[in-house]
């Protein structure tokens, strides 16, 4: 992907055994089918994206990370909006959760081919090294500064950005 720093990978890395303590990735929210990280390795193929961010507390960071595009991982997760539909795509959140209690909430259209492009990815190796026990870590890319990067991605939600009136007829509808 050019100009976004950003290396396609073609090659998968074979599935770590679990060890306890290990973390897993879940989606959750608008989506047919949950996903966890175990299969983020061999079920898409890796990229690669060197990044500088300015970290607030430590100063710029660089860092090799390697991973899936967000966009295929929660694409296969098949969310509940007509692929077809722009309008449709375009007033999806998602909301990411690690496991410090950090949330970041980037936007369907950000990552979306039609839309922002972004190579946002959830990272699985940071500078070589695999991130089994540290789980997961979502790396924007395009952010200069690395207050939306998330580490040890535990959840990710995908969910409409509902008008008033239609949160109201879905949380009457989710009690009845």
């Amino acid at each position: 992907m050019e100009g976004t720093g950003i290396t396609p990978q073609t090659t998968t890395t074979a599935p770590a055994s679990r060890a306890p303590g290990t973390l897993t990735l879940l989606i959750t929210g608008e989506v047919h089918r949950p996903l966890s990280v175990a299969q983020l390795r061999t079920r898409w193929p890796q990229h690669r994206a060197q990044v500088v961010f300015d970290c607030a507390t430590e100063g710029p960071q660089r860092h090799s990370f390697e991973g899936p595009l967000l966009r295929e991982v929660v694409a296969a997760a098949e969310p509940s909006f007509d692929p077809r539909r722009r309008k449709d795509r375009s007033r999806f959140l998602l909301t990411a959760e690690g496991g410090d209690g950090h949330h970041s909430v980037p936007a369907w259209a950000e990552v979306d081919e039609d839309f922002g492009d972004s190579p946002v990815l959830p990272a699985t190796r940071m500078d070589g090294r695999d991130l089994d026990a540290e789980g997961s870590q979502l790396v924007v890319p395009t952010d200069r500064c690395g207050a939306r990067y998330v580490s040890a991605l535990t959840r990710l939600r995908i969910n409409a950005c509902l008008p008033p009136a239609e949160r109201r007829s879905a949380r009457v509808a989710r009690r009845a």
